[in-house]
Formats: structure tokens, C-alpha cells, sequence
């Protein structure tokens, strides 16, 4: 999630009149503060390519603008198809079978400037690392999926996501860990609200729309967009946090919050000096990771 903030000449701990005539006589409306806080669909890294024998099923064709650092064997490892949302969007899904005995299945939700190109690699090494299979998807008007990014999309895109996940898998939700990076966080706390999984993972969680934008934002109003502050607490799921102690794009502050607000956290990893697009580089990363997925959800 690209930074977008705007800068707050006064010091005082809630918004001025002034600056919420600004919000609505002066467009931005809060689902186009949304578009420019948060949503910047890369060019696609990749095609769906549809099997000539069997046309519900796809192939995974990177471009050259997706770094793939494996063999071509180790593709064959994704499965790649289509679903539809609720709102009449087709979103492209990969199931990245990475462990042939993995318990848990990661439902990956995915940053903002990035797309299942992008991340198709950096899921086949996390999950053969933690030993999880991963099953992920893009979000509307990402990569090979169909319509335009908003707040209700994402919520429509999970729910096809998830439901996916069970039927065609056939995978209890006990066996099902929620993962959201940054943005996507958001359909992450907004899913595990209102169903219980095996547990959750947040990686460099959001507030809310406007606790980003306006950093001194000590509510949540009622034009806010992505406000998972208000929903976290309703997760009933094990839930890690992660965030970087010097994240520039969305601040610690974020992470802190959302942790104090869940009703079974786990303990979080703060990643010291790690900035928003940086925490995989630390080895401490993996090692929670894995501690929590092979010893603390087990036990």
C-alpha cells in the first residue's frame, strides 16, 4: 500500500470543520480517498491461459515482469482458475500446493502494488518454509481479474476467495489461516469477523482509511472507509500481528492498536528498524512464523 498521506498543519487531536467541508465540497468523496489511499494495480505479471482439453481449468503464464526464480518443474505446482464474486466480477485464484503433508492452508491476501505474478514465487517459498499450502487471489481490476478496486470488491472478492477454498478443496475452516498484508488486511479482518478459521495473520495492518490519511484521527467517522479497528475484536480466532517499527506508509502506531484490540492475540512480532515492504527480509519473520503455525496453533 502506496503512501498517500496528507500532511495536517494543525496539532489538535481531532479534525477541524474546516477540513471535513474540505472532504466533501472539495471531492475526494471517501470512496475516491479509498482509490488514491489505496489501490495501485500493477501492469499484469501474468495470463491465464485455458487448457484446450479442459476449459475450466488454466495455466499460470508469467511475463517478464514476474520474477520467477525456480525452475519450470515447480510450476506445475499451481493450479490457476477463475471464480465469480457476488458482484459480478471474475477473479483470478492460484492454489500453490507446496507441501504434500501440510495441515493448514494460508488464505493469502496480498498487498497493493502487486499481483499474483508478483507473489506466485514468494508464495511457493513461504509455504514449503512454514510447510502450509497457499491459496491466494487478485483483487478486482488486479492482474487477470475482471472490474475496478473498491472497498465493497474486496469484501465481495474474499468471500468468493474463501468460499472457493471450501468447496473445491474441501478444507475445514480449522485448517484455514487468514494472512493479510497491508491492504489486504482489511478483507482479511473483515472475513475473519465474521467467520471462525484456524487463526489469523496480520502484516503490517490498517486502522482505517482516514487513521492513515489524517494520522491524528481518533475516530472513526462515518464516511471512513476500511475501518478494521472496529472489527477486530470480533475475530474469536488466534490472531499474530506483525509490523515493522519503522513502517513509513502505514505507521506502528497501526499495529499496536489493532493488537490491543483483538480478544486472542497471540504474542506479535515487531519487526525493529523493518520498514512496510521489508519485514520477509528479517530472519525473525520465518522463525515466528513457523513457531506459530508448527507449535503455538497445535499446542
Amino acid at each position: 500500500m502506496k503512501s498517500n498521506r496528507v500532511i495536517i498543519e494543525n496539532s489538535e487531536k481531532i479534525i477541524k470543520f474546516s477540513e471535513l467541508c474540505c472532504l466533501f465540497c472539495c471531492p475526494p468523496c471517501p470512496s475516491r480517498i479509498a482509490a488514491k489511499l489505496a489501490f495501485l494495480p500493477p501492469e499484469p505479471t501474468y495470463s491465464l491461459v485455458a487448457n484446450e482439453e479442459v476449459k475450466s481449468k488454466f495455466q499460470l503464464q508469467l511475463n517478464e515482469k514476474a520474477e520467477w526464480p525456480y525452475s519450470e518443474r515447480d510450476k506445475d505446482t499451481i493450479e490457476s482458475f477463475y471464480t465469480r464474486t457476488s458482484r459480478g466480477n471474475r477473479i483470478a485464484c492460484i492454489f500453490v500446493k507446496c507441501c504434500s503433508n501440510a495441515r493448514y492452508t494460508l488464505l493469502f491476501s496480498h498487498g497493493n502494488a502487486v499481483d499474483l505474478g508478483q507473489m506466485s514465487s514468494f508464495y511457493l517459498g513461504l509455504g514449503s518454509r512454514i510447510n502450509c499450502n497457499i491459496f491466494s487471489y487478485d483483487y478486482s481490476g488486479y492482474g487477470a481479474s475482471t472490474g475496478k478496486p473498491s472497498e465493497k470488491n474486496l469484501y465481495a472478492d474474499i468471500d468468493a476467495a474463501w468460499h472457493l477454498l471450501r468447496t473445491r478443496y474441501g478444507i475445514s475452516p480449522e485448517n484455514i489461516i487468514l494472512y493479510g498484508q497491508s491492504i489486504g488486511t482489511v478483507p482479511t479482518v473483515d472475513l475473519a469477523s465474521r467467520y471462525e478459521v484456524g487463526a489469523v495473520v496480520l502484516h503490517s495492518a490498517l486502522m482505517s482509511g482516514m487513521r492513515v490519511a489524517f494520522p491524528n484521527t481518533k475516530r472513526t467517522w462515518f464516511f471512513d472507509v476500511f475501518p478494521s479497528i472496529d472489527k477486530v475484536s470480533k475475530i474469536s480466532s488466534p490472531v499474530l500481528v506483525i509490523h515493522g517499527t519503522e513502517d513509513e506508509v502505514i505507521d506502528f502506531s497501526h499495529g499496536m492498536s489493532i493488537y490491543e484490540k483483538c480478544t486472542k492475540p497471540v504474542e506479535p512480532l515487531w519487526v525493529d528498524g523493518a520498514g512496510h515492504n521489508d519485514i520477509e527480509l528479517y530472519s525473525q519473520y520465518l522463525d515466528r512464523l513457523k513457531k506459530f503455525v508448527s507449535v503455538e496453533l497445535v499446542n
